[in-house]
């Protein structure tokens, strides 16, 4: 019996270990995929302030903590399974999807580059400020389901020869991991405000340095938002770039390829920096382009077609408030009746 419990113990232990070096493998290849979605994960996390700005400060957090909220439930119960399925029987599909959700990226890029080139809010200021908070939080989880979906389905490419329990594992960790990542920086950003606040309430430099972060929170939104305009255009145009390529439609690919080597062989020790920049770039130019196409169609059509129903409801509003004014009365045309019979006598 002694001995029967001792082997029982040993393969307890031989299994421990083993689960150990699993767990080792699956933290290692997360954090490799996620690491490649790291683009994703800068826009993101520069997009999602944008949607408390015109909130009350006591609602921020919460409104973060139900968009955190809706992002795990888009991943773990519609994009998780999604890409599970299709990476075990049609994995021929994941790169198109995959170039469906970057050209969504560059549209929505290149919208806010015509937003402020055209002086306008794309989306409507004024409607933006009268959404109520259930409107304003279905609009950012519908936005971090295209997001999320890309770090999932990028996260997905990098594993897609491991086994089905172990891409199941490392995507859940990405999952987690991504989610806490993005929405932590995104409170820690929009309370810096509060946080300068406080500490300008205290003396010495502790106040100065307060009243410093209460100033910079205007600027650092400003640059957020360049920055997550830069970011859905670079990770939109590189998706696509990358995808042309395994559609067998080369040209695209190798040519910001030679250009890329080109530079990065003609600086010497910045050959590796410069060559990442040609090729960031070079992604960004084609998701401008291809975004521009995407607003132009979408401006054409669908648009159009929302704008008629408007032009009609206030050009019917319009004449409904026009004032006719009513017939007069009989008494009053007697009264106002021009005199020409002599009364009778």
């Amino acid at each position: 019996m002694a001995g029967g419990l001792v082997a029982l113990l040993d393969d307890v232990a031989v299994l421990a270990r083993a689960a150990a070096a699993s767990i080792d493998d699956i933290g290692a290849a997360a954090a490799k995929a996620g690491a490649k979605a790291a683009g994703v994960v800068v826009d993101d996390a520069a997009v999602t302030p944008q949607y408390v700005r015109s909130l009350a400060a006591e609602r921020e957090l919460p409104i973060i903590k139900r968009i955190a909220l809706g992002s795990l439930r888009n991943k773990f119960f519609i994009i998780l399974p999604a890409v599970l399925l299709l990476s075990q029987f049609v994995p021929w599909l994941l790169t198109p999807i995959l170039m469906l959700g970057g050209a969504y990226l560059c549209y929505e890029g290149a919208e806010k580059v015509w937003a402020k080139i055209a002086h306008h809010d794309a989306h409507g200021a004024g409607e933006e400020k009268a959404q109520d908070e259930r409107t304003l939080v279905s609009g950012a989880v519908r936005t971090d389901l295209i997001l999320s979906a890309e770090i999932m389905v990028i996260t997905l490419n990098e594993v897609i020869d491991e086994a089905f329990w172990s891409r199941l594992a490392i995507l859940a960790v990405v999952a987690v991991v991504m989610t806490v990542l993005v929405y932590g920086v995104v409170a820690l950003i929009v309370k810096m405000d509060d946080a300068g606040l406080r500490l300008s309430q205290r003396s010495g430099a502790v106040a100065t340095f307060g009243r410093g972060l209460v100033r910079a929170m205007p600027v650092v939104l400003t640059v957020l938002t360049a920055v997550g305009t830069a970011a859905m255009l670079w990770v939109g145009g590189h998706i696509l770039l990358l995808g042309t390529n395994e559609l067998n439609l080369h040209f695209l690919y190798e040519a910001v390829h030679h250009v890329e080597v080109a530079a990065h062989d003609a600086t010497g020790v910045l050959g590796g920096l410069v060559g990442w920049l040609v090729n960031t770039v070079a992604s960004a130019i084609l998701g401008l382009i291809v975004g521009a196409l995407v607003v132009l169609v979408m401006t054409l059509t669908l648009h159009r077609r929302k704008s008629k129903p408007a032009a009609a409801t206030a050009a019917a509003t319009t004449r409904t408030d026009v004032t006719i004014p009513a017939p007069p009365s009989r008494a009053a045309q007697r009264r106002d009746a021009p005199a020409d019979r002599a009364p009778r006598g």
